[in-house]
């Protein structure tokens, strides 16, 4: 047997934000299911350099590996690195034989893409015509893609606290530059920073709207006051990953910046989403905010990445 070491480039060749999405969906289905199995993820704080680093293991169907992700903050600045760069190891869980060694930096931004597209689809209003990206960075692009893949046309909305970094985005997908509170007045909002400041006020949010709030993964980020959790109903995917050392936005496990966010009772209710609810559109919503970016069972795009690349 051979294992295949695959770059940035052999991934991009084969990966497409279709592909992301349909088995990104599959994979909350067959994790509903109880069909996989994710541990919560492991960190390693480098307090001293600003960063942290994550493992993250899954296993779903022929498919178990490990992704082994930093974030370091001040990358850009200090190094000309990205914030965010990753390893994956793809098994045959038959024999523990290493299928793949392959770059996971385009497939985590891919994967965390979709899993809000994919949040978007079942939680929020059929008829959404607005997408607001908060934070304009990598992750806003596939953020973007995806809700492209599973929306048949919307209006994006773009804000950052660096204005340039909101233009070039907005520039690129077509987007139109607004100020913060606008932006937190979609149909959908996707917030995607590395705040451990709140920032999203409850009283900017409109009535209905989704909130994909992907930035806070790690403790001491937060990105949506403890006011807009409790006014909300909270999906999350996984209750154990859920209340594992996460970071303010997950006070919804009672540790809120400012003060707890409760885990039951009228708007704060917290559900697991499941293969159920992916079957049932009529899911009761009023504020729906979604932590789907914890999901990380990529085993199936993985292996559908890895039989393209071994095809060619």
């Amino acid at each position: 047997m051979k294992t295949l070491v695959l770059t940035r480039a052999d991934v991009e060749q084969v990966s497409t934000m279709e592909l992301a999405v349909a088995a990104v969906e599959r994979a909350f289905a067959g994790f509903g299911r109880g069909e996989a199995s994710m541990p919560p993820k492991v960190y390693l704080p480098i307090e001293d350099h600003d960063g942290d680093f994550r493992a993250m293991p899954a296993r779903l169907g022929n498919s178990a590996g490990i992704k082994w992700v930093n974030v370091h903050a001040q990358n850009r600045k200090r190094y000309g690195l990205p914030t965010v760069m990753a390893v994956y190891i793809l098994n045959d869980p038959a024999n523990a034989f290493p299928l793949a060694v392959m770059d996971g930096t385009l497939l985590t931004a891919l994967r965390t893409g979709a899993a809000g597209a994919v949040a978007s689809k079942y939680l929020a209003k059929s008829d959404a015509k607005t997408v607001s990206f908060i934070g304009c960075g990598v992750q806003a692009n596939t953020l973007h893609g995806a809700h492209q893949v599973i929306l048949d046309g919307f209006e994006s909305l773009a804000y950052d606290r660096n204005v340039a970094t909101a233009q070039r985005f907005a520039d690129r997908v077509g987007a139109r530059v607004v100020s913060l509170e606008d932006a937190a007045r979609a149909d959908i909002v996707c917030t995607a920073t590395p705040s451990r400041t709140p920032f999203v006020q409850a009283e900017w949010i409109r009535s209905g709207a989704h909130i994909n709030a992907m930035g806070a993964d790690a403790p001491g980020k937060q990105e949506l006051s403890t006011k807009t959790l409790n006014r909300a109903a909270v999906y999350i995917d996984d209750i154990h990953q859920a209340t594992a050392s996460r970071g303010g936005n997950s006070s919804e496990t009672g540790r809120g910046r400012d003060h707890p966010v409760r885990l039951d009772g009228p708007g704060g209710s917290r559900r697991v989403v499941g293969a159920c609810d992916l079957r049932n559109r009529e899911v009761p919503i009023d504020r729906t905010r979604d932590r789907s970016r914890r999901h990380r069972l990529a085993g199936q795009r993985l292996g559908q990445a890895r039989e393209r690349v071994a095809d060619r």
